[in-house]
């Protein structure tokens, strides 16, 4: 197999779809779960502690 134009042409298949709970194209056809919000896997929202971003105030540096 080649890379660039003849190998474009396998680019077909959707693998993602709109997620109906988050709304995002997250949603995993074959494996049907949304990678960004969990459904499908859980009933509670995926998130992780690295992805809030806490302000912190009169913090001098």
């Amino acid at each position: 197999m080649t890379k660039g134009t003849p190998s474009m042409g396998l680019k077909h298949h959707v693998l993602h779809i709109r997620c109906r709970r988050c709304g995002r194209t997250s949603y995993r056809v074959d494996k049907h779960y949304c990678s960004a919000c969990g459904y499908g896997k859980t009933s509670k929202l995926k998130k992780y502690s690295w992805q809030t971003h806490t302000l912190q105030r009169n913090r001098r540096f």
